[in-house]
């Protein structure tokens, strides 16, 4: 490797790090703004939208994409079912605490591997379903069974659910975008979150927003660092990086959550969420570097 290239690895693998710690402050955003879950996604998507069409401007990336009917109409699909999920988790996290909502969530890599199989007959693994089971053994962990099955009230319950389906819904939106994001990453982010506005405009509660309030700065930063600045970073990062170094850093993110979610709410995890962080580590390790289950054995002369 060159010097040149060197570099250039050495700033994408700053960038995706940034972006992987100020994604794993959503979560106190979203409490902190104090806005019911369709409120604070309609103003994630108002505001990501704008940054999105100011720095898409500035940097040409919106160049002919209203001439791309078929990428337009993909992204408007994915982004419906993008914005649902954003819907979901943010409920979840209202109804049960940032870190489980984390954890739980982070079951999404794997519903997009179940549905791709599925849905497209995209053959799998037999390694890729163990590790998955495995991820899915480390989510039930994650979200406190003895709670969970003990003293959970509903709304526990219920917040548990929404995430839960919120990582399906992610893995489904990933998966109908995954093949226009290779093309014009950018426009698709854009388009999602024009999509958002477009879907949540009639259901949020501007009553709850009027007037001036430290609110304003919660939302805004929504769009403007995780729907805006998260997204450009991830996609200058992501294609001059491997796998490996991707999928390692990925784990920043749930981190990030827990850290602050112990910091400023004082939550901790028990000991069984913290065996279900290391079998989800595991299992998503093991999806996205391709280990094997199975030992190699040597061959006789």
């Amino acid at each position: 490797m060159n010097a040149a290239s060197s570099r250039e690895s050495r700033t994408a693998l700053i960038q995706l790090f940034v972006a992987e710690i100020l994604i794993g402050s959503v979560g106190v955003f979203v409490h902190e703004s104090g806005q019911d879950a369709t409120t604070s996604v309609f103003f994630r998507c108002v505001f990501g939208s704008l940054f999105l069409i100011a720095w898409g401007i500035a940097r040409g990336h919106l160049r002919g994409l209203l001439a791309e009917r078929a990428l337009i109409k993909a992204a408007v699909v994915s982004g419906v079912v993008l914005v649902l999920n954003w819907v979901a988790l943010f409920a979840g996290m209202a109804r049960s605490s940032i870190g489980v909502a984390t954890l739980v969530y982070h079951f999404f890599p794997f519903a997009m591997l179940a549905l791709a199989a599925l849905f497209y007959g995209e053959r799998t693994r037999p390694a890729d379903l163990a590790w998955t089971s495995l991820a899915f053994a480390g989510v039930v962990l994650s979200a406190d069974p003895i709670k969970l099955f003990g003293s959970a009230d509903a709304s526990y319950l219920l917040g548990v659910g929404l995430v839960f389906v919120a990582a399906i819904l992610c893995g489904a939106s990933m998966l109908l975008s995954r093949q226009i994001s290779r093309e014009r990453p950018f426009a698709v982010v854009l388009i999602q979150c024009l999509v958002g506005v477009a879907m949540l405009a009639p259901f949020a509660d501007y009553s709850a927003v009027a007037g001036m309030g430290s609110h304003w700065v919660w939302l805004a930063g929504l769009g403007l660092i995780h729907s805006g600045i998260c997204y450009v970073l991830f996609y200058s990062a992501y294609p001059r990086l491997p796998v490996v170094t991707i999928a390692v850093l990925a784990f920043v993110y749930p981190v990030i959550a827990l850290l602050l979610d112990y910091l400023l709410y004082g939550q901790a995890l028990s000991p069984i969420q913290t065996v279900g962080v290391s079998l989800i580590v595991l299992g998503t390790l093991g999806v996205n570097l391709k280990w094997s289950w199975a030992r190699s054995v040597p061959v006789e002369a």
